[in-house]
């Protein structure tokens, strides 16, 4: 035993010789009578220290985290901080206060305290205005005079490049025509003109929309005084109902048809997907959510897309587990509604819907193609198939398997009435044959795999669609009404699509790539008492926009009582 040892053999410290005691009874097992005897217990006092040291009540050691001993910075500082709060300082402004009162603070603990108390950030000012007591915030209300001769600048400029678009799809009057509701204040279209901006400027929550609304230059696109506020934005969400998003979508492509768009001869491609909810004890569904690899509580929306023209024609938020197979009836109703014809070709995953869905489908004439699930007796028969039974054909395509082999034949299935057509693909980098099943029985096969393999494009466009215009990010704990949102992504990226095909090599580029090269842009507004011209600052894709005519445009706005917009584009 080495010297030393009777620290620990005989201590001095109560707590001590209680811990050296207990250590004994539990780790060496020693009996409660000889550990009493060796530290100078009785037997009933070792057994009452177990029992409590198992309750959890026994502490033996002191904590070593350090810190202050006293009450923190932020508890003696706080009721400072609110006060100067209470007179329009900014967070910056705060802690240089407090600093030369003696109490050094940076401007993140000030933001801290604040943020506890739900306090937003104040607007910046510029370095001129600092310093001096902020005036009232600007309401949001309808331009009473229009604001001519003056110069205004505007952190989101590159937003009026959408206007034309929105003029052009005839938005304003859809969103009046709809029945959204209105307040004392602000028309339908000022709210939902307002939503449509902050979509449009890819905002990922709508609390993030104040950046937008405190862009007084913006305010004006819609011709108001100061854009909405978070807060009437996300409770006026609630207030909408599905019925007005159906009219304004059927409006839409009602107006995309007249515009040559969304025709819809090349027939659809549906899906669905899945919208994560990030919050607690909702009472939704779970859906299996792809990014997430697992089923979670989520809202199931449902988009239709174009197949010729890519554009998103029709979405739907209001989805349940037992509706879900019967939507795709519900978007053919609503083609014929719109268009006064069943819809084209319909090309969907086999998930979509059901057999019998299919029947009635292939009952009121409607051509639709999808995957069958490869069950082990058809891949027996067709391994059993000669070579001869298979044919080669050559599919029009960059990359390998370009010489697919196909075998087309008529099937019966249970749960559809009548024989339909089954081709089965193979050659393709696959292990087993892909199965299409069809009740177009005259297009050639080889088109029709060409066309489900096309179908791709919709997952592509609807996560260019979900990823460019955040439409994920907004079911979180105060969410926009998650029907409305989808609308609203489906507006937006119309607008992105029309601003898109008139520039040149930009007709397919995705809502990212748009945003950044075009949209997100500073400018500076000169207003006159007949037309808005935007000065935008200089970017290296200008030369785009002026090879697409826009520094020659000269576009009357309907809410603007016609006045025009136009742009300038100054030389570097």
């Amino acid at each position: 035993m080495r010297s030393g040892a009777e620290y620990f053999l005989e201590p001095d410290e109560p707590a001590q010789r209680q811990y050296e005691a207990l250590r004994a009874y539990f780790v060496d097992s020693a009996p409660a009578a000889q550990v009493g005897r060796d530290f100078g217990y009785s037997a009933a006092t070792v057994h009452q220290m177990a029992h409590d040291l198992r309750a959890g009540r026994t502490e033996l050691f002191r904590s070593s985290k350090p810190g202050p001993k006293g009450a923190r910075k932020t508890d003696r500082i706080r009721d400072r901080v609110l006060d100067l709060r209470s007179q329009d300082r900014s967070v910056t402004e705060i802690a240089a206060a407090l600093t030369a009162e003696g109490t050094p603070v940076s401007a993140q603990t000030v933001w801290t305290i604040l943020d506890v108390e739900g306090l937003e950030r104040l607007p910046r000012r510029v370095p001129a205005d600092r310093g001096t007591p902020r005036l009232a915030p600007v309401k949001a209300r309808e331009l009473r005079h229009w604001p001519a001769g003056t110069r205004v600048d505007c952190d989101h400029a590159g937003l009026f490049l959408l206007l034309p678009a929105m003029a052009e799809l005839g938005l304003h009057d859809l969103v009046e025509r709809a029945g959204y509701p209105g307040t004392r204040t602000l028309s339908a279209w000022h709210s939902i003109g307002t939503l449509l901006l902050a979509k449009c400027a890819r905002n990922p929550r709508p609390s993030h929309v104040t950046a937008l609304t405190d862009d007084s230059g913006l305010a004006l696109a819609l011709g108001l005084t100061a854009l909405p506020k978070t807060t009437h934005l996300t409770s006026y969400s609630y207030r909408v109902r599905r019925g007005s998003n159906q009219q304004t979508m059927a409006g839409l492509t009602t107006r995309l048809r007249e515009l040559g768009m969304a025709t819809g001869e090349a027939g659809f491609n549906l899906d669905f997907h899945a919208i994560r909810h990030h919050g607690e004890d909702a009472p939704l569904e779970k859906h299996y959510v792809p990014k997430r690899s697992q089923r979670t509580r989520s809202v199931l929306t449902f988009f239709a897309q174009d197949h010729a023209s890519t554009e998103m024609v029709y979405a739907n938020a209001d989805v349940t587990k037992p509706e879900a197979a019967r939507e795709v009836l519900a978007f053919a109703d609503y083609w014929a509604e719109v268009a006064g014809t069943d819809p084209g070709l319909l090309v969907f995953d086999s998930q979509l819907t059901t057999y019998t869905v299919l029947d009635e489908l292939g009952t009121r004439g409607i051509r639709w193609l999808t995957l069958r699930q490869r069950g082990r007796a058809v891949l027996d028969r067709l391994d059993a198939l000669p070579t001869s039974a298979w044919t080669t054909v050559r599919i029009n395509r960059s990359g390998r398997y370009r010489h697919p082999q196909l075998h087309d034949e008529m099937v019966r299935i249970k749960g559809i009435g009548q024989q339909i057509r089954q081709i089965a693909v193979r050659n393709i980098g696959r292990d087993e044959p892909t199965l299409l099943i069809t009740n177009d029985l005259t297009t050639p096969a080889k088109a029709l795999f060409a066309r489900y393999a096309e179908r791709m494009l919709i997952e592509n466009e609807l996560d260019a669609y979900i990823g460019g215009f955040h439409l994920d990010a907004l079911t979180s704990g105060l969410p926009l009404n998650v029907d409305l949102d989808t609308t609203l992504t489906v507006l937006a990226g119309n607008c992105y699509r029309l601003l898109a095909h008139r520039l040149p090599r930009y007709e397919h580029a995705t809502p990212d790539r748009i945003w950044r090269h075009f949209l997100d842009a500073t400018g500076t507004l000169h207003i006159t008492d007949t037309t808005v011209t935007v000065d935008l600052a200089p970017r290296t894709y200008h030369p785009v926009l002026i090879d697409a005519g826009y520094a020659d445009k000269a576009v009357p706005i309907p809410w603007w009582n016609n006045r025009e917009l136009r742009f300038r584009f100054p030389p570097r």
